[in-house]
């Protein structure tokens, strides 16, 4: 359950989708009618990722019904370890079938990292589903070519850390013990996907859509180059942040809120 000051103001239901259970929070919504999907990224949760940070008290605020799931493999949510089991096709179909679950027809939909891969797959894929988008902490990087994803799930399986020498699966993998992540689900996660985002498949992608990455961001890549890409895209430089200081910023909340609202000028 999530409380803020002193109240209980969510807890977490599990919803049975076929083979898989997924942990979700409902946020109960103001006064503009409009629901918002979020989408965590890999090692983090539905928790750490939009309650932590301030996002979903923003969104509230403005009215918004804020659902935010844990994704397979993550939080509570079912755990699998073969690759065969994710992927931002199989990712993207779990947050489909959860909006089927709540009867939820068409909604805007908010990814982070891992979670704005998983985004855009839903709207190239279920394009009717989502009235505007936005990624964030992926740029031209969303398709997979930072590579360096062995390293991480080796560091990830591994019981001794001071074997592992890469800097950047060493950050992963402090995230994930930080998170109480299930290691050998992650590592699964992260290994190549059979199925892939391409330039061709953004490059198709029609829904309103933010593209938000700070401009200190080496995993997300650039947002303006991926924005360019996109036929009815807006890119955006969070300040001078890394991927982890970029996601709560209060500029990116503000943009990506005049942004979802209609009120944002590019």
């Amino acid at each position: 359950m999530i409380w803020v000051n002193g109240q209980m103001v969510a807890n977490v239901q599990i919803a049975k989708l076929g083979d898989v259970e997924i942990a979700y929070f409902d946020f109960a919504g103001g006064n503009n009618g409009k629901t918002i999907l979020l989408i965590h990224g890999f090692a983090s949760t539905a928790r750490v990722n939009w309650v932590s940070t301030g996002w979903v008290d923003a969104l509230q605020k403005t009215g918004y019904r804020v659902l935010a799931l844990d994704n397979r493999g993550h939080g509570q949510s079912s755990k699998f370890y073969s690759p065969a089991d994710y992927g931002p096709d199989i990712f993207a179909a779990d947050a489909a079938a959860l909006l089927d679950h709540l009867n939820i027809e068409r909604c805007d939909v908010m990814g982070y990292s891992m979670g704005a891969r998983i985004t855009c797959w839903l709207c190239h894929a279920q394009p009717q589903r989502v009235t505007r988008a936005v990624y964030g902490g992926m740029g031209n990087h969303i398709f997979g070519n930072r590579g360096g994803y062995e390293a991480i799930a080796e560091a990830l399986e591994t019981d001794d850390v001071g074997t592992i020498a890469d800097a950047g699966a060493l950050a992963f993998r402090k995230f994930a013990d930080a998170t109480g992540s299930d290691r050998l689900a992650l590592a699964a996660c992260i290994r190549p996907a059979r199925m892939r985002i391409t330039p061709e498949l953004v490059q198709a992608i029609n829904t309103p859509t933010l593209v938000a990455v700070g401009g200190g961001d080496d995993i997300g890549g650039s947002a303006l180059e991926l924005a360019k890409m996109m036929p009815n895209a807006e890119g955006f430089v969070i300040d001078q942040l890394d991927h982890m200081k970029a996601t709560g910023a209060p500029v990116f909340k503000q943009k990506a809120i005049d942004f979802l609202s209609g009120n944002d000028v590019a």
